[in-house]
């Protein structure tokens, strides 16, 4: 089994920025990519961004695109997100997730393994 867990949430003011961590421990395996996805109250769980196995390739939603990075650390089985220019339309619930294989996926059913969750609030 695998185990994820996310860090660097919080509130934070229009304009701010957040990093969140994720680390995996367990069976964390070899060969792997990462993915963070979100949900808002009300809202169905959305892809964020995602990143294949060596961090060469990465995938962003839209409404991300420009302004969160995703990248991994493959050393400390850990994978990062940094959010600048935070708006209150991304407050929501952060979810990374793990599946194995080399390239990025964008759907939720591709994932194996879940965190927890990790709440992110942007005040206007």
């Amino acid at each position: 089994q695998v185990q994820l867990v996310e860090s660097g949430g919080g509130l934070v003011q229009a304009g701010g920025s957040l990093r969140l961590s994720c680390a995996a421990s367990g069976r964390t395996g070899s060969f792997y990519v990462w993915g963070w996805f979100r949900q808002a109250p009300g809202k169905e769980r959305e892809f964020v961004a995602a990143i294949d196995w060596s961090g060469s390739s990465t995938y962003y939603a839209d409404s991300v695109k420009g302004r969160f990075t995703i990248s991994r650390e493959n050393a400390k089985n850990a994978v990062y997100l940094q959010m600048n220019s935070l708006q209150p339309e991304d407050t929501a619930v952060y979810y990374c997730a793990r599946s194995s294989g080399a390239r990025p996926k964008v759907t939720r059913d591709e994932y194996d393994y879940w965190g927890q969750g990790i709440q992110v609030t942007v005040s206007s």
